[in-house]
């Protein structure tokens, strides 16, 4: 049996993301409206089951911050024992997708749309978390959620429980902006491990009137989807929330594989064999009725940053949550939910692409402009109408940009009047093509050459037609026209 000549690198990170993936899986668990260890399921899985798979060597999988908003609104709008029907009907098309070779074309979806998607996740995660940070309620949607802050953090300076909840909330957050200025000594903790433990040692130290996770037991936890459950299928809401849990999953999942090979020079991503691997692994979520996964950039750059060199340490991650969950339950009693929706906070807020938002604002405001309707659509509408609404609207910007068409007349005041149209001519630019027609004198003949058009389409070819029957009068020759 030949060593693993890696394993001591492997081994290492595999404890480092191990530490970075614990408190995510419980935070988003908790933020999903879902029993904590479900969120531990579906790192396990996404560790052993999707790590041992082919794909991506160096990303991993586990609960997403990004799929936290639509978990929670399809367990409410469908009951928990649902979503283990949706998470497995996801796996099921993502592994269709991948052995159909779609894989590559989710590469397609403009960058801006799932930034966008991004940001409209991270703004309605952020608005959901300040109210678990003071102890309140959250309103349903997302407008709601926005409205409504004001008021629950003014409520909450007139409460000592409050008031101690955002305290922890905010020192949570604080570790974690502050922690990578310390020195690369302290570094070696993970910072949402540093900040949630800190959160925890202040809370049981000063005994802090706040909420705790709520425990179960791991066996407890998982309830694989009844019969009953697979009947809601006949129902258009449903088949709805399977699509965007399928479409924003995978898109997700390759665009984060995208990143991490940049990050690291050994083999490049097989996205369709990754989307596969990512559908293998929801399916199996799905059966155990967990969280769905997708491949988290924050685990998947911790891996890369501590030194891993093959999938192994995905998979041991995986290993060491099966024991945390296993060994440890009880200690996740112990953790504030104030400190996880800390860790939450910030994890939405670096889902908000700033910094890109204003490079793109300077140098493609239609780009800009895709990105923030879609966020706000998705804060405003929904998940998955905000998504189409994006990408109806980068079609359409698309389109509008492949139909560049220019008009020149050439008028030597006697003679015919030659106009040359040149580029693609299509619908969307039919109105400022006839406008600047339409202007040419009625009383001298005319001679339209196509000839200079790559694309004329149905309609501009009519309304062309239509045009030249109408400018010819009585008097004049009729319009010319040099065929494309």
């Amino acid at each position: 049996m030949t060593k693993h000549p890696h394993l001591k690198q492997d081994f290492t990170a595999s404890l480092v993301v191990f530490l970075v993936a614990l408190p995510l899986c419980v935070g988003v668990a908790v933020a999903s409206g879902v029993p904590a260890e479900l969120g531990l399921v579906t790192g396990i899985v996404g560790g052993i089951v999707t790590g041992l798979m082919r794909g991506s060597s160096l990303q991993v999988s586990g609960p997403a911050a990004g799929l936290t908003v639509l978990v929670y609104e399809a367990v409410r709008e469908f009951g928990l024992p649902v979503l283990g029907v949706v998470v497995l009907a996801t796996g099921l098309l993502q592994i269709g997708m991948g052995a159909l070779k779609l894989g590559r074309y989710f590469r397609a979806i403009s960058v801006s749309v799932v930034e966008g998607m991004l940001a409209g996740i991270g703004l309605v995660l952020i608005a959901g978390q300040l109210y678990a940070a003071v102890g309140a309620r959250a309103p349903e949607s997302g407008l709601g959620k926005l409205a409504g802050l004001p008021g629950a953090l003014i409520d909450s300076l007139g409460s000592t429980r409050s008031l101690v909840s955002l305290a922890l909330a905010a020192g949570t957050v604080a570790v974690l902006v502050l922690w990578k200025h310390l020195p690369p000594r302290v570094r070696v903790v993970p910072g949402p491990l540093a900040a949630v433990g800190l959160a925890t040692l202040v809370a049981v130290v000063f005994d802090a009137p706040v909420a705790t996770v709520e425990v179960s037991g791991l066996l407890g936890s998982v309830q694989p989807p009844s019969l009953d459950a697979f009947g809601e299928l006949a129902g258009m809401g449903l088949i709805g929330t399977i699509v965007a849990f399928t479409l924003i999953a995978s898109a997700e999942s390759l665009f984060s594989a995208a990143a991490v090979d940049r990050m690291h020079d050994g083999p490049r991503t097989a996205y369709d064999k990754e989307l596969v691997a990512q559908g293998a692994g929801n399916a199996v979520c799905g059966v155990l009725g967990a969280l769905p996964m997708t491949a988290v950039i924050v685990r998947s750059a911790a891996n890369v940053q501590a030194g891993a060199r093959t999938k192994a340490s995905r998979v041991l991650h995986g290993v060491w949550l099966l024991l945390f969950a296993a060994l440890l339950p009880g200690a996740l009693a112990f953790i504030p939910i104030p400190a996880l929706a800390g860790v939450l906070v910030h994890a939405g807020a670096k889902l908000i692409p700033v910094r890109a938002l204003a490079r793109l604002w300077r140098e493609h405001r239609g780009e800009a402009l895709v990105l923030v309707v879609t966020a706000v659509s998705i804060v405003a509408v929904s998940m998955f109408e905000g998504v189409l609404i994006g990408v109806a609207l980068s079609v359409a910007k698309t389109a509008w940009d492949a139909s560049h068409v220019k008009l020149e007349v050439i008028d030597k005041g006697a003679g015919p009047v030659q106009a040359h149209l040149s580029g693609n001519a299509t619908f969307l630019r039919l109105p400022k093509i006839l406008d600047s027609l339409e202007a040419l004198p009625h009383d001298r003949p005319v001679e339209l050459d196509l000839s200079g058009l790559h694309h004329l389409d149905h309609a501009c070819r009519t309304a062309l037609e239509s045009w030249a029957q109408r400018h010819s009068s009585a008097e004049t020759e009729p319009v010319k026209v040099t065929s494309a």
